[in-house]
């Protein structure tokens, strides 16, 4: 009996150590108070992740375009500061979460994720160039 408790307690303690450690460096916010932070913060850096073509016709001011589709988002993505704010949207999200993800793996320490995408940010009504 002394043996189990010992192998539960040895167990769980491995379990919600390793469970601590996943600290998420991706937030995700609504366009509002993505536009709010965006704001609020200096030099922010803004990425569009969808193609050229849609880049094209509109995105949100100070955006540059960093193509996830495309073959050089690693490269692309590289050139920014890993340490600072990195602001990441798409059309509609799905790329957005793809994105996000693989900032997080190359360290990207502070990414904000826009729910909902340039479509939502529309549809609120915010500006865009």
């Amino acid at each position: 009996m002394k043996f189990h408790s010992i192998f539960f307690l040895i167990a769980s303690f491995f379990i919600l150590s390793c469970n601590g450690q996943t600290q998420k460096s991706i937030k995700t916010s609504e366009p509002k108070a993505f536009a709010e932070k965006i704001k609020t913060t200096e030099n922010p850096q803004i990425l569009d992740v969808r193609t050229p073509e849609e880049f094209n016709v509109g995105h949100i001011e100070n955006a540059e375009n960093i193509n996830w589709l495309g073959d050089s988002f690693v490269q692309d993505s590289e050139k920014y500061n890993k340490t600072k704010p990195v602001f990441v949207y798409c059309r509609s999200g799905a790329r957005t979460k793809k994105a996000t993800a693989k900032l997080e793996e190359l360290g990207f320490e502070n990414i904000y994720e826009m729910e909902g995408g340039f479509l939502k940010w529309n549809a609120e009504g915010l500006s865009q160039k």
